[in-house]
């Protein structure tokens, strides 16, 4: 099969798409293994150094948180201790310029005009702040320190720390700088789940509460100063969240890390990792593919080549492509078809076809067939004229031509027999009914009688290219058709009555001068198709009662006025030389040729 040509074969799972099916799997398995490996791997060691740092930036907002509001309680307790507290008003103020006003248990109030003024805010603000901060204040009146959000009031970041009767206004904004803001954000709450001290000023000046938090409900049941968690808000954003509890004021510092943007990059090199393996995958698949071509298309060609086998046609062309295993198949395959062909030279083509198939049966099968026998008269004769040789090339012409006239009308060879063909047809293919195998084998003999002619035709004959003649009788019936023989050489034939009557029919052309001779079995089912004439019917050994014998001159065609060639026995007689016998004087030795004729009047 030449190179680039299609098959025309059709596979349900080609072998391209299983290797990349396979490849692609495999790919799969192992990068999604590996990636899925080293996310959960680094996972979870993000997670431990998340929740660590998370837990660490807590303390150390939670630690300056407590520095700087202790430290504003007691540069003010160092302040009201002094003797004349308006006189050294200014000093304090001047040195803690984060204070906005003092306000003092017996109502008096220091104010600090250059923050109100730098700040743009009203000094009158103070004392409404006092007031709405009533409850507060007589609870920090029994010794508890308290901090509440002051910023609703003053429209800025404030504090206002209750300690006993005194209340300390402070900006927030150092203890916002304390806390810091990163991915790790700090805020600073009351007992009451106020925010005291946030990043977002606008949550300060709105006077945002968190006691609905999951966090902050947390840190209200828990006795411990300080715990880490993982949890989810109202809205279902997760977060490592860590508290501590300050050891005055009763507030806490929370310190907050989205889950998500933690693991941000965990993702993105997920993603990255999962882009590579779909490139790696689609560079692998295209690979892949090309490389199976490489073996697909040889196997393609080799399958349709063991089709043209298995149909009987054992020449095949196949190029040796590769040097690989699939090269030496083909090479391999190439071999057989060649042993085919000359298996084929030593069987009847259509036998080996049918055995290649499968379809011959074991054993035997009873068929309606229709046999021709053939032979050389006085072929001994000639072929001691010629040497081994000569023989050897003579029969081999012969044969050629009169099997070449089996072949084209169905036939099947038999086995020769010396200079003698034995065939069929029905038995190994049939035309459809035994009348057309009977039919077909009178052709071969018709078509055998041309090629004989052609045949002496180019002879001149000397005893060394001598003009040949031929007899062949035809019978039809029943037989059995089998392989016969033994295990270690079988041969497909037919035995049978019809076979035997056959092979004795062609002996009689040579006593009748005659070249083809039919027996009734056969004129039965062909006769009205055929010219011939009756001969005297003959007595065969093992028959009860004589055969009619039938010669025969042409076939008929009705769409001509006549037939091509004799149309009488004499005819066919002079064209082949023969002459007319005298049957009264024939002596046939009856039990050596198996048969006797008996004379009898044809009406």
């Amino acid at each position: 099969m030449k190179k680039g040509q299609k098959t025309g074969v059709k596979v349900k799972y080609p072998i391209g798409i299983k290797l990349v099916v396979i490849i692609a799997f495999l790919l799969v398995l192992s990068l999604g293994a590996i990636t899925v490996l080293v996310s959960y791997m680094v996972s979870q060691d993000l997670r431990l150094t998340a929740e660590n740092n998370n837990f660490e930036v807590n303390r150390r907002a939670a630690a300056a948180a407590e520095t700087a509001l202790e430290t504003i309680r007691s540069n003010a307790r160092l302040f009201l201790d002094t003797s004349n507290a308006r006189q050294t008003g200014a000093l304090y103020f001047e040195r803690n310029q984060d204070v906005a006003a003092i306000v003092l248990d017996h109502g008096q109030t220091l104010i600090n005009d250059r923050f109100f003024v730098s700040n743009e805010v009203d000094p009158a603000l103070v004392g409404e702040f006092i007031n709405r901060a009533a409850v507060p204040a007589e609870y920090s009146s029994s010794g508890e320190m308290t901090l509440l959000n002051a910023a609703p009031v003053f429209g800025i970041p404030l504090l206002a720390m209750f300690s006993g009767t005194t209340v300390i206004i402070f900006s927030s904004e150092h203890l916002t700088d304390a806390l810091g803001s990163s991915i790790n954000a700090s805020f600073m709450i009351n007992d009451d789940g106020d925010v005291l001290v946030h990043a977002d000023s606008d949550l300060i000046k709105a006077g945002a509460n968190m006691a609905g938090d999951p966090l902050v409900g947390m840190l209200r049941k828990s006795r411990d100063r300080n715990f880490q968690t993982l949890y989810a808000d109202g809205s279902g954003v997760r977060y490592f969240g860590a508290f501590h509890k300050l050891s005055i004021a009763n507030a806490a510092v929370i310190t907050l890390a989205e889950y998500d943007l933690v693991f941000e990059g965990i993702a993105a090199t997920t993603r990255r990792n999962i882009l590579l393996t779909g490139a790696v995958l689609f560079i692998s698949i295209l690979l892949v593919w090309f490389f199976s071509k490489t073996i697909s298309r040889p196997l393609g060609r080799l399958i349709a080549a063991a089709q043209k086998i298995e149909s009987g046609q054992f020449e095949i062309e196949l190029t040796k492509e590769n040097e690989d295993e699939i090269g030496l198949l083909s090479e391999s395959f190439v071999k057989m078809g060649k042993a085919l062909v000359s298996f084929s030279r030593f069987t009847n083509l259509e036998i080996a076809r049918r055995a290649m198939r499968g379809d011959i049966a074991l054993g035997g099968e009873t068929k309606q067939a229709t046999i021709l026998f053939t032979d050389i008269r006085s072929f001994t004769a000639i072929s001691e004229k010629l040497s081994p040789h000569e023989v050897v090339e003579f029969l081999n012409d012969y044969m050629t031509r009169m099997v070449r006239c089996i072949n084209e009308t169905g036939g099947a060879v038999d086995k020769f027999i010396g200079d003698a063909i034995m065939a069929h047809w029905g038995a190994v293919s049939s035309a459809g009914s035994p009348h057309a195998d009977a039919l077909n084998g009178i052709c071969a003999a018709l078509a055998m009688r041309k090629a004989l002619e052609e045949f002496n035709a180019g002879r001149d004959g000397s005893e060394k290219q001598p003009r040949i003649r031929m007899g062949c009788g035809i019978s039809s019936g029943a037989v059995v058709a089998g392989q016969i023989g033994c295990r270690e050489r079988m041969e497909y034939t037919l035995i049978g009555d019809a076979v035997n009557l056959a092979s004795r029919t062609e002996a009689l052309n040579k006593p009748l001068h005659t070249d083809i001779l039919i027996t009734e079995a056969t004129w039965l089912l062909v006769g009205k198709d055929l010219l011939t004439e009756e001969m005297p019917k003959v007595w065969v050994k093992g028959k009860e009662k004589p055969v009619r014998m039938f010669a025969v001159i042409n076939i008929r065609t009705r769409k001509r006025k006549g037939p091509r060639g004799p149309v009488t026995l004499g005819k066919v007689r002079n064209m082949l030389g023969l002459d007319a016998p005298d049957l009264s004087t024939l002596d046939v030795n009856e039990e050596e040729l198996k048969y006797a004729i008996k004379k009898i009047n044809v009406v």
